[in-house]
């Protein structure tokens, strides 16, 4: 049975512990300078095994995707600590300012994070790598992912974001004055993030386009090619994809293998 000293507890309408003076608003507030509020710690499949678990209901789990969870219209659901991403709005879109770079799907499933060429290659579901497997690139570049992630009912966009379609991008190059031009207003400019020569770049639509490269068996193409999946695919193999290079302005259609490793670019739900 749980103590608390008389003098740190206010039986009213609501409790405070540490206060004497609860807010009126709070059917119980804690007050300290000196320790935190602990919530249950539990693993995944203990957390599964909450016999009908109220709606709210609120634990940090240990194992897998650690972190909170809350429990909300049937689902438990992992609260994410990284900030929002960026937007820029461009005609009626508003898509993400950088790559994406999450490891977990919407619902706090952890991503595969795949290193060998083999086992990448041979993929029919989710993964996501570094460019040349190596960590450094990913705060400038983000991370690459396969379009089976892209396409994971689970959600690999983060919350209010959705994966663009074929026709999105369309709508996005028509707005900038068609395939053509487009390219050079989404790249970023100079020749820090990209090779040169970087040709026709201004990100006038503010989009900031980064070379992120391409994974197939080999890594090819960082600073030099801006590849960014669709969520349209053509057939069972292979999606389209939207392309940009250094080499000129123009935004290109193409279709990749759906193992491929390339950049996410987000639009606003």
């Amino acid at each position: 049975m749980a103590f608390f000293p008389l003098g740190d507890l206010a039986f009213a309408q609501n409790v405070g512990i540490g206060t004497t003076l609860p807010d009126s608003s709070a059917q119980l507030e804690l007050s300290s300078t000196t320790k935190g509020f602990l919530v249950p710690r539990m693993t995944a499949a203990q957390r599964s095994a909450i016999p009908q678990p109220a709606e709210g209901l609120l634990i940090f789990q240990t194992d897998g995707a650690e972190g909170f969870y809350y429990y909300a219209s049937g689902v438990w659901t992992r609260l994410l600590s990284q900030a929002p991403y960026p937007g820029v709005t461009i005609c009626t879109q508003e898509w993400m300012e950088k790559n994406l770079d999450v490891t977990t799907y919407a619902n706090g499933d952890a991503i595969p994070y795949v290193t060998d060429p083999l086992i990448w290659t041979g993929l029919t579901t989710g993964a996501w790598c570094y460019y040349n497997n190596d960590p450094s690139s990913n705060a400038t570049y983000g991370k690459l992912y396969n379009w089976y992630a892209v396409n994971d009912p689970r959600g690999l966009a983060p919350t209010g974001w959705h994966m663009p379609s074929d026709a999105e991008w369309t709508e996005l190059e028509n707005c900038l004055g068609g395939s053509s031009v487009a390219g050079g207003k989404m790249k970023v400019t100079g020749t820090t993030t990209w090779l040169p020569p970087n040709a026709d770049a201004t990100n006038s639509s503010g989009f900031a386009a980064l070379p992120g490269g391409v994974r197939l068996n080999i890594f090819v193409d960082l600073q030099s090619f801006c590849h960014l999946w669709s969520a349209t695919e053509v057939n069972s193999a292979t999606s389209w994809t939207r392309y940009i290079t250094t080499y000129g302005g123009t935004l290109d259609k193409t279709s990749f293998p759906k193992y491929y490793g390339i950049s996410v670019r987000c639009v606003r739900n």
